[in-house]
C-alpha cells in the first residue's frame, strides 16, 4: 500500500512538473493580447435591473477560423463584476456574472450557430439561446455586441456609494478538448482577450 501511495505521489509530482515546464517553454510574446478594444461601455438602470451594454472590436485570428470551419466549436466568455469602492479598505465585490457564446459551424446546412448561455447570477442557471446565421461574419457581429445584459439587481446599490464595473471578454480555450488546449500553448492566435472598466454612481444611471 505504501509503494502504491508513493508511486501515485511521484506520478502527481511528475505531471505537475511537466505542466510547469510547458508553461516555461511558452514565449512571453505568446501571452500578448490580441488587438482589439471595447467601445461604448455603458451601465444603466432598466426597471429593477442594472444592465450593461458594450461594443467589442476584434478580428478573429486565422487559426481560430480554420478550426471553426473544420466543425470544431469555439467559445467566447464575457464576465462582468461590480465593485463598491471603499477608500478605507479594499473594494468590495458586489456581484459577478458570466455569459458564454459558443460559435459552431453546421456543415449540412452551411449555417453558423451561436449558443448564448447565462450564469446563475442572471436568474436562470443554464438557460441557453440558439441563433443561426448565414455567415461567420454575421455570427461574429452578433457576439461583438452586448446589449442590456442584466448584471445586478438595482436595489442592491446604495444611493450614496460609488461603484466600478469590471468587464472582460476572452476566447475561452478551456472549453476546447484537452489535446487542443495543449496545442494552443504558445500560440498567440488563441489569446483573444479584451477588458475595460467604468466607474458609476446609482444616481447617474437612473
Amino acid at each position: 500500500m505504501t509503494d502504491s501511495f508513493t508511486h501515485s505521489s511521484r506520478k502527481l509530482l511528475l505531471d505537475t512538473v511537466l505542466r510547469l515546464l510547458l508553461l516555461l517553454c511558452v514565449p512571453w510574446s505568446a501571452f500578448a493580447q490580441s488587438s482589439g478594444e471595447i467601445s461604448k461601455l455603458q451601465v444603466e438602470r432598466l426597471d429593477d435591473d442594472l444592465v450593461m451594454s458594450a461594443q467589442l472590436q476584434f478580428e478573429l485570428p486565422a487559426a481560430v477560423e480554420e478550426v471553426l470551419i473544420k466543425g470544431i466549436p469555439v467559445t467566447f466568455t464575457a464576465e462582468a463584476e461590480i465593485y463598491r469602492e471603499r477608500w478605507y479598505w479594499l473594494d468590495r465585490r458586489l456581484t459577478s456574472v458570466q455569459r458564454s457564446y459558443r460559435v459552431s459551424f453546421q456543415p449540412l446546412t452551411r449555417r453558423w450557430r451561436v449558443t448564448a448561455t447565462t450564469s446563475a447570477g442572471e436568474g436562470g442557471a443554464g438557460l441557453s439561446l440558439n441563433q443561426s446565421f448565414e455567415s461567420l461574419s454575421d455570427a461574429l457581429g452578433h457576439i461583438r455586441k452586448i446589449s442590456r445584459w442584466r448584471i445586478a439587481d438595482a436595489s442592491a446599490l446604495e444611493p450614496s456609494a460609488n461603484y466600478r464595473l469590471e468587464f472582460r471578454y476572452r476566447l475561452d480555450v478551456t472549453q476546447l478538448a484537452l489535446p487542443m488546449q495543449i496545442g494552443t500553448l504558445g500560440q498567440s492566435d488563441w489569446n483573444v482577450t479584451l477588458s475595460a472598466s467604468k466607474e458609476f454612481s446609482p444616481e447617474a444611471v437612473r
